[in-house]
């Protein structure tokens, strides 16, 4: 039998007035000097995965999602979710609602996995479909710190 569950944890789609204080937030971590955060992409099987490590002290604002997707997490951070700011600790696999914007604090060093299906045959195609600020994202900004792996399957 299979049953249909609310998750203890999950990234919901945000409101107008979070979005709108998660804008002001990125407009203020901008100012700061910025961190090189690695992106590893990884086309396979009609998935798209995007992994990236944040490291300890950091702090980043992700872009606004276009759509649902799921996001791996594995390390120790703070992440808000609406209004409220929870603290992951270890290792997790989390429903993120189109319509969120998240910003994470690495209390160590923190992976993030996000992962959607796709029929993307690149970086940059798959970059589009989840977000309108593909030009902002920092595998945009810092390109030689990409691994790309696209395998045709």
């Amino acid at each position: 039998m299979t049953a249909l569950t609310i998750p203890a944890l999950s990234l919901p789609a945000m409101t107008p007035r979070q979005l709108d204080t998660m804008h002001e937030y990125e407009a203020a971590l901008l100012e700061r000097p910025q961190a090189d955060i690695p992106t590893a992409h990884m086309i396979h099987a009609g998935m798209y995965a995007r992994t990236i490590m944040i490291p300890a002290g950091v702090e980043i604002s992700g872009a606004l999602m276009r759509i649902p997707t799921a996001l791996i997490v594995s390390g120790h951070a703070r992440v808000n979710t609406g209004d409220d700011v929870v603290t992951l600790k270890g290792y997790g696999v989390l429903p993120g609602s189109a319509g969120r914007k998240q910003a994470f604090l690495a209390l160590e060093d923190t992976f993030l996995t996000m992962l959607f299906p796709t029929r993307a045959k690149t970086v940059a195609e798959a970059e589009a479909e989840f977000t309108d600020q593909h030009e902002l994202l920092l595998s945009r900004q810092q390109p030689q710190l990409q691994t790309i792996t696209i395998t045709g399957e």
